[in-house]
């Protein structure tokens, strides 16, 4: 095959393609057996996308080594595809440290909400610091994300709840976008809580009448992308008619739905977000029988997240009976001054302790279904000819390491690659495959 190309990822020990049919997702059967390659390799092309996956001895003999920009010897190792976490808040001023104390001696979330702490407290700080120094914190949480082996993310804003800060949010976020290596999903969140001051009522109308035909002007004229719109569908937040309200709203203007329901207390948000053809539903703790039913057959995805369940000690969602019923389950940090963590790979390990999924289908629901959640499972989520070529390289043998050694990413990840370029490289990682 003739032309130059950008990267050789040569005789990898395995190969974890995640899908080998081009399937849009994994659920059932498909979540619990991945497609894997041994003694393989793969190619990317200089357009940043994968040319070739195969046995390493007929991609030697298709390829010469001329051809290639670098050659990464992977004999030993396991490349996967890179994690996509489907739901973070990473933009934000202000921690809230003092606040897990509260909750370590027994302050339930909502206690702490309506005492003025919880989101209103980050609202504050986060409408007085600097676009500037938003940027700034986000680079660094967007890169130790990206360190732990995460190439594509969701953003949320949220933590503005006026007009003016939303979009001080939305414009950070577009920076990073067109600054940094990491793929972004944005997302709209202006519907996080009620403003200090207002109705739950007031605050759909204002969303609905100013804060998204403003949204659609700046869509329109290319200064902000914003792909999703997302409420806190909760009890004392939004309830079922204002979230309905909201995401129809932002429906109309060409965002993926993509929001929070049945956390704390079950609200029938799953069935509303069947019903409004939702992209995708997080949290679900509290989720009801129907509901599962109702994700399952509009195919919309259950984003679901171990850090907020174990750090608030909340019930587990309800992820064996998801996928027995055939829905498609997908993993995300939840990344925020609430649940500080930045590592897909701690969130899949979880995922299988805490919630009884098993590792296949944890990094299924980190990478292909994470990707659909998006609406990127096109491009994304697994090591397929024709998309991006988004990989990890982990020294190890056994691709399950990553999930097995809870916090030990750090010393497994050799490189972590977007688009056929190798964005971070940790030299001082010991190989496991000896251990």
């Amino acid at each position: 095959m003739a032309g130059r190309q950008r990267l050789l990822l040569e005789k990898a020990e395995q190969l974890v393609l995640v899908c080998g049919r081009r399937e849009p997702y994994l659920r059932r059967d498909g979540a619990a057996g991945l497609a894997v390659l041994r003694a393989a390799s793969l190619v990317v092309g200089l357009d940043g996308c994968i040319k070739a996956v195969g046995r390493a001895d007929v991609i030697r003999n298709q390829f010469s080594e001329a051809t290639f920009e670098r050659i990464i010897d992977c004999s030993g190792k396991c490349v996967l595809p890179g994690l996509v976490d489907a739901h973070t808040h990473p933009v934000w001023a202000g921690d809230r440290v003092h606040e897990f104390a509260m909750k370590l001696a027994g302050a339930s979330y909502m206690e702490i909400h309506q005492a003025g702490g919880g989101i209103h407290f980050t609202v504050e700080h986060t409408r007085k610091a600097t676009e500037d120094e938003l940027f700034t914190t986000l680079q660094h949480r967007l890169g130790r994300m990206l360190r732990a082996g995460s190439t594509l993310v969701e953003c949320k804003s949220g933590y503005g709840l006026n007009l003016e800060t939303e979009l001080k949010m939305l414009r950070v976020i577009e920076r990073a976008q067109k600054s940094m290596d990491i793929g972004i999903s944005s997302t709209y969140c202006g519907a996080h809580a009620v403003p200090k001051g207002k109705t739950a009522t007031e605050a759909t109308d204002d969303i609905i009448n100013n804060h998204l035909p403003k949204l659609k002007e700046l869509k329109l004229s290319g200064e902000i992308h914003v792909n999703n719109i997302d409420v806190f569908c909760e009890k004392g937040v939004f309830d079922l008619e204002s979230t309905r309200r909201i995401l129809q709203a932002g429906k109309d203007i060409g965002l993926q739905i993509n929001f929070h329901g049945d956390e704390l207390h079950p609200m029938k948000s799953a069935e509303l977000g069947a019903e409004l053809g939702a992209r995708a539903i997080s949290h679900l703790e509290e989720v009801s029988d129907e509901g599962i039913v109702a994700m399952a057959r509009a195919k919309c995805a259950a984003v679901l997240l171990p850090t907020t369940a174990y750090m608030l000690r909340l019930k587990q969602p309800q992820a064996r009976k998801m996928l027995e019923e055939g829905v498609i389950v997908a993993l995300g940090s939840d990344f925020n001054p609430n649940a500080y963590c930045f590592s897909m790979p701690m969130v899949m390990h979880l995922a299988c302790v805490n919630m009884k999924m098993s590792m296949n289908e944890a990094l299924a629901a980190a990478t292909i279904n994470a990707a659909y959640a998006l609406g990127k499972s096109d491009t994304h989520g697994s090591l397929e000819v024709g998309k991006q070529g988004d990989l990890l390289i982990i020294n190890s043998s056994r691709w399950e390491h990553l999930i097995y050694q809870f916090g030990g990413h750090e010393a497994l990840i050799n490189y972590v690659i977007v688009k056929g370029k190798v964005i971070y490289e940790n030299g001082g990682c010991e190989t496991m495959s000896s251990y």
